[in-house]
């Protein structure tokens, strides 16, 4: 079924359509994580699933087939293989990155050229969520909360004061029918020093920002418009021409001319600032999954030792090691009296590192990259 065909309006939930931005390379998961194979295509957990199919499951529940996924043309093949539930006409494709503002601006224009009564919710693809229950409770309560005039974001309730994540400073309780745990947004709040994430941890009033949003779809619009009038307009005339012949003419023509902007600075930080986001605190285990050290903590693939071996048919030996080994080749790794390595064995790329460097990986892609080194990116 195509999102077009959504007709029952009966509660807030019927309105609801998941929408699933695909994009990003995911530079410090290199050599695995690629231009032509980014990570959310890959299985990162041992789990069986990529994270991609992993998100659409996880919305499946809440959403059935009304999905919605923005993606680049190079991966429309790989999605499909993927998502095969997935029609034409909910697939996005993108010719170029422009930012987050520019990608779940679009689905919202589309969707609001099907229906201007839809609630959309934007989920990243690459994000590892469990249980999936406690998600689910949290998105239920950010649809009421959306059907009642707000942008909702769910803020995952902090386990560490960590700087590698934005915060969302939230205020009082909304007292909305079906959303129980929703707060006004106070405001958003970049990434902290160590110091001041302590303090956010300890204050009990700051989640992480997740990026994870729940709207109206003409609310988010309406923000959209006064906030970023030329990236409105743009995707103005590409949603008017979808789902008609000149879709793909007037898509090939605006889409490089869009300004690229994060959709939190596009919408949720003006709008919050308006009065108009709240915020529904999540429970649930939640990791985006930005490094080897990451996915070393969150796998459930086999271990040798003390050492976590991704990749079917890796062929590692250990001995007084501990770390992360990825393999996507047939070599033999061996690791002896060396701790918290990580490596990842490619067919033409080798990384060799530590989880406590482990962020560092973009560095490296960069700088292959200034060397013209592309054919390994």
């Amino acid at each position: 079924m195509s999102t077009e065909k959504v007709t029952s309006q009966n509660s807030p939930l019927d309105r609801f359509i998941a929408v699933i931005p695909a994009g990003g390379v995911g530079t410090r998961l290199w050599p695995l994580s690629r231009a032509a194979a980014p990570k959310f295509l890959h299985d990162l957990t041992g789990s069986g699933s990529t994270l991609l199919r992993a998100t659409y499951d996880r919305l499946e529940p809440l959403a059935g087939k009304r999905v919605l996924v923005v993606t680049g043309t190079a991966h429309r093949a790989a999605v499909c293989r993927q998502l095969p539930e997935v029609q034409a006409a909910d697939l996005v494709l993108e010719s170029e990155p422009k930012d987050s503002g520019a990608a779940i601006g679009l689905a919202a224009a589309i969707l609001y050229e099907r229906d201007p009564d839809t609630i959309m919710g934007s989920f990243a693809a690459d994000q590892v969520i469990s249980p999936d229950s406690l998600f689910q409770d949290a998105v239920r309560e950010a649809i009421y909360t959306a059907a009642a005039g707000k942008i909702v974001t769910i803020g995952i309730k902090p386990t560490h004061p960590s700087t590698g994540f934005g915060y969302i400073r939230s205020g009082a309780a909304l007292n909305i029918s079906g959303a129980p745990s929703a707060q006004a947004v106070v405001e958003f709040v970049e990434k902290p020093s160590e110091d001041v994430a302590q303090q956010y941890v300890d204050s009990g009033e700051y989640v992480w920002n997740a990026g994870m949003f729940v709207a109206p779809v003409s609310l988010m619009l309406k923000h959209l418009e006064a906030n970023q009038p030329e990236l409105f307009a743009g995707l103005q005339e590409i949603a008017k021409a979808w789902d008609t012949p000149l879709q793909d003419e007037v898509t090939a023509r605006v889409w490089p001319t869009l300004p690229k902007i994060a959709i939190d600075y596009a919408v949720a930080e003006p709008a919050a600032a308006a009065g108009d986001v709240a915020v529904v605190p999540g429970t649930f285990r939640w990791d985006d999954v930005g490094d080897f050290a990451s996915v070393g903590r969150l796998n459930s693939a086999k271990e040798v030792d003390d050492v976590t071996v991704i990749g079917e048919g890796a062929r590692v030996f250990t001995e007084n090691a501990s770390g992360v080994v990825v393999s996507d080749t047939k070599r033999v790794i061996a690791l002896i009296g060396i701790k918290d390595v990580v490596i990842v064995d490619t067919p033409d790329a080798l990384l060799v590192t530590t989880k406590e460097h482990s962020q560092r990986v973009k560095q490296a892609v960069d700088a292959l990259k200034a060397k013209g080194d592309t054919d390994v990116l």
